[in-house]
């Protein structure tokens, strides 16, 4: 008989980990997402040189898989939080995995900015930061959200892959009794809770996005 207490805490750790890491991924891409838009030919603080080099660093940073990355950064998460192992070390090649990605998010989302929008609140003297804090950001926050919630999706797929190198949580979980001990039953409800909790996500990040667009309509 199954012993359904077991899922408790390596639930937990997941919710942990994807949390805390999404935090950070958008703490860094987010700036980096929006320099990478600003910085275009004819946008509002255009920077061929800055544009570029931040765009060889997001295509680089996004080339690396995940279960390589992870094994790469593990000096840098004994540094910081003096281990390798655990659902704390994972935070940090979680989110410097996912922090590319959520600035090509946010590229993208600010590109669909209505052209007009922008030319109008430029020609009334806009600075870069009005334009980004006032007319960028607020104009594209539902697909941002859309965005953010695809990033944490992925997460949640990448914590359960860094079970597999003692990442902790369901991933951890599943690993150590479905493949190691032959326990088909634990393997199965691990990944029903994992597709649960993708589910969860994906319809409270649908919700707020139109929950968005009918407060402008």
């Amino acid at each position: 008989m199954i012993n359904f207490q077991l899922f408790l805490i390596p639930s937990l750790e997941t919710i942990y980990m994807v949390f805390l890491s999404t935090i950070f991924a958008v703490l860094i891409g987010l700036p980096c997402g929006v320099l990478l838009v600003v910085s275009e030919e004819d946008h509002v603080a255009p920077n061929e040189t800055l544009h570029r080099f931040l765009g060889l660093i997001v295509n680089i940073s996004r080339s690396i898989p995940f279960i390589i990355l992870m094994i790469l950064l593990f000096p840098l998460s004994r540094l910081i939080v003096g281990t390798t192992i655990g659902t704390t070390a994972t935070v940090i090649p979680l989110a410097i995995s996912a922090a590319p990605f959520v600035a090509r998010v946010v590229e993208s989302s600010l590109k669909e900015v209505n052209a007009g929008v922008i030319e109008a609140c430029r020609s009334q003297g806009a600075s870069t930061m009005q334009m980004i804090m006032k007319v960028l950001l607020p104009e594209a926050l539902p697909s941002l959200v859309l965005g953010i919630t695809m990033t944490i999706i992925n997460l949640i797929g990448y914590s359960a892959m860094a079970g597999a190198i003692g990442g902790g949580g369901l991933g951890d979980l599943a690993i150590r009794f479905g493949f190691y001990r032959y326990e088909l039953g634990v393997l199965i409800i691990a990944v029903i809770i994992i597709i649960i909790l993708v589910q969860l996500m994906q319809y409270a990040g649908n919700a707020l996005a139109n929950a968005i667009y009918k407060k402008r309509s």
